[in-house]
C-alpha cells in the first residue's frame, strides 16, 4: 500500500537533475517549423529535457545569433549560415541532417504543369513570387533556378531576378495572421499567381488551401537544398543531444514524414 509513496534517492537526483537542467535554445529555419516542432516534442518526452523553439528566415536567425542572442543549436535551411558560424569559431561541426528542394505553388486557375513552368513564370501577366535571397535560403535556391533557366531559354535569368517578388522571408517581410501557413496565406490573399518553396512548404500551404496547385520543378531546372545542423559554443551538453536527436533514427523519422528527405551524416 505504501510502495507507491516510496521516494529513492536515484528517483530524487533525476527530479533535481531535471529541475535544474538548462533549457536548450532551437533556432532553425521557418521551413522545418512544423517538423522541428514535432522533433522537439519527442526528445522532450524522451529526456526530460526542456527545449524552446525560434523559427524563421535562416539568414535572419544567423544574424541574431551574431548578435548575441542565445541559441544553443542551429539548424538552417541550406549550409552556408551554419559554417559561416563555425568558421568564426562560433561552435561546430556542421552536419547535414536533411535534404529538400524546391517547387512551385500556382492558383487553381493557371494553366501550369512541370512542361511549361519556365514559360508560364516568364509571362508577363503572371506574377512570380519569391522568398528573399540572401536572408531567406529559399530565395537563394529561387535565384539558383533563374540561373538555370538561363541555359534552357538565354535572357532568362535577367527576366525572372527582374519580375520576381520578394514577398516572404526578408526583415520587413510582410507576416501572416497568427496560425496562418506563410505561403498559403500568400497565395490565398492572391499576392501570386505562381510562388517558388520548398516542396514541404508547398504540401502544408495545399493542406490549408486545398485548390492550389503543386507543380514539381522539371529536371534541368531542379534545385536540392542541403539542411546544416550546428551546437554553438557554450550550449549546455543536453544541446549535443538534442542535436544527436535530429541526426538520429526518431528524428530523421519525424523529418521524412513532412516530406523532407534524409541526410544525416553519421555524428
Amino acid at each position: 500500500m505504501f510502495r507507491s509513496l516510496l521516494i529513492t534517492p536515484l528517483a530524487v537526483a533525476m527530479t533535481l537533475a531535471a529541475a535544474n537542467a538548462e533549457e536548450v535554445n532551437l533556432y532553425a529555419a521557418g521551413s522545418l517549423k512544423a517538423a522541428l516542432s514535432d522533433v522537439a516534442t519527442a526528445f522532450e518526452k524522451a529526456s526530460g529535457q526542456a527545449v524552446d523553439t525560434t523559427f524563421g528566415p535562416s539568414g535572419i536567425m544567423r544574424e541574431r545569433i551574431e548578435n548575441g542572442e542565445a541559441a544553443d543549436v542551429f539548424a538552417s535551411a541550406n549550409m552556408k549560415h551554419p559554417k559561416k558560424l563555425a568558421n568564426d569559431g562560433r561552435g561546430g561541426p556542421v552536419r547535414m541532417f536533411a535534404r529538400n528542394k524546391l517547387c512551385a505553388i500556382a492558383q487553381p486557375g493557371l494553366d501550369i504543369d512541370s512542361a511549361s513552368l519556365l514559360e508560364v513564370i516568364s509571362s508577363a501577366e503572371v506574377r512570380l513570387g519569391t522568398s528573399t535571397p540572401k536572408s531567406d535560403p529559399s530565395g537563394d535556391y529561387a535565384w539558383e533556378l533563374f540561373a538555370k533557366a538561363d541555359k534552357v531559354e538565354p535572357g532568362s535569368e535577367a527576366l525572372l531576378e527582374d519580375k520576381a517578388m520578394k514577398l516572404t522571408g526578408g526583415p520587413n517581410s510582410e507576416k501572416p495572421p497568427e496560425g496562418r501557413n506563410n505561403y498559403g496565406w500568400v497565395m490565398d490573399t492572391d499576392q501570386a499567381d505562381v510562388f517558388l518553396t520548398y516542396c514541404t512548404n508547398a504540401v502544408l500551404a495545399r493542406k490549408e488551401v486545398p485548390h492550389l496547385q503543386i507543380v514539381q520543378i522539371p529536371p534541368e531546372l531542379s534545385v536540392g537544398a542541403d539542411y546544416g545542423l550546428m551546437v554553438l559554443k557554450g550550449a549546455p551538453e543536453a544541446a549535443g543531444s538534442l542535436a544527436d536527436f535530429i541526426l538520429g533514427d526518431q528524428g530523421q523519422a519525424i523529418l521524412e514524414g513532412y516530406g523532407f528527405e534524409s541526410a544525416a551524416d553519421t555524428p
